[in-house]
């Protein structure tokens, strides 16, 4: 029987492994365990051993937990061992059905005999036992899969691994330490973001300086006479002068440093200088020397930044605790 698959062939003489996977139709008990090498393996040995209709072609593989359509064999290669697959013949559409042999999350009897055997329960089981058949999974895990082994008690996850209490315990911490790992990576980029935003403005603000030098450097080249005159009175350049006559807010477009001589100019000689009354003059004043505070506050911020980065490199490992509180999403 010719099933369509969208996986390669194998190259001749290639070796595959086998993978152990259970087999059943739909709405059926019965079961049988099959090993295949590929999806494309698994769909005719399929076919022949739940003795599937060649009309009824094509044959779709679901798993049985869910009814996900498995159709990628790279997918079907990444599934654990002793995986349940439904086998859909023609227009036959996966049900769920409680008579899985014990692939359905929620059954009646488990949900009346044991609590921890519905929803939630069965969920941290389903993860218990990807981690069993692959340890190295736990990279793949997320922070919510985490966190539900690391809350587990100890002894009911022992008896699902199949292992001692003192085991499980040491899995625990491990689980504990990957999950602190990826807060204090998610703290860490978040101070690095911080921080580079911190070093553009600071970058920034270097910039302007050094045009307000080089605009100390143009000064005898003023086009304006009468700026030039009043200038040699006071000590800000042609360039300072020209920024707080044409700027509707001039504090903003100096540096630090033209910001600072602003503020500590002499009011009266500066609005000689610009030809202004007192009070707009002491007006743009302040507006400059509240500009430079803030300006300031930043500086320092960035360099508490950098203190909390330094001491956090340099604090020593702690004990953590197997089973802290979850952390807060936000």
């Amino acid at each position: 029987m010719e099933v369509a698959s969208g996986a390669p062939a194998p190259e001749p003489g290639e070796i595959r492994a086998l993978k152990k996977c259970l087999l059943r139709r739909n709405h059926s008990r019965e079961q049988h365990g099959v090993a295949a090498s590929s999806l494309e393996e698994l769909r005719s040995k399929a076919c022949d051993i739940l003795a599937i209709d060649k009309s009824l072609a094509p044959v779709t593989l679901v798993l049985a937990e869910d009814g996900t359509i498995v159709d990628d064999d790279d997918y079907f290669l990444c599934l654990p061992s002793n995986t349940k697959f439904v086998a859909l013949a023609g227009n036959e559409k996966w049900a769920y059905s409680n008579s899985d042999g014990g692939t359905a999350w929620i059954t009646q009897e488990s949900f009346d005999g044991d609590e921890t055997d519905s929803g939630a329960g069965m969920k941290w089981k389903n993860v218990a036992r990807q981690l069993k058949e692959d340890l190295s999974s736990i990279i793949l895990l997320s922070e919510e899969d985490l966190q539900m082994l690391i809350d587990v008690p100890c002894s009911e996850l022992a008896q699902e691994l199949c292992q001692s209490q003192v085991t499980v315990q040491g899995l625990q911490n491990t689980l504990q330490q990957v999950l602190d790992q990826r807060e204090e990576a998610r703290q860490s980029k978040q101070l690095l973001e911080l921080y580079l935003q911190a070093l553009e403005k600071e970058g920034s603000v270097l910039s302007k300086q050094q045009e307000s030098r080089a605009g100390f450097a143009d000064e005898r080249d003023a086009v304006d006479t009468g700026i030039r005159e009043s200038s040699s009175e006071i000590a800000l350049s042609s360039r300072i002068l020209t920024t707080l006559r044409e700027k509707a807010a001039p504090e903003l477009s100096l540096s630090s440093e033209a910001l600072e001589l602003v503020a500590k100019e002499d009011p009266k000689a500066l609005a000689v200088a610009l030809n202004w009354d007192i009070k707009k003059t002491e007006t743009v004043q302040q507006a400059c020397h509240q500009e430079l505070g803030l300006r300031l506050q930043q500086v320092q911020s960035l360099h508490s930044l950098r203190g909390l980065s330094a001491r956090k490199n340099s604090m020593p490992g702690e004990a953590q605790n197997p089973k802290r509180a979850r952390q807060d999403p936000t």
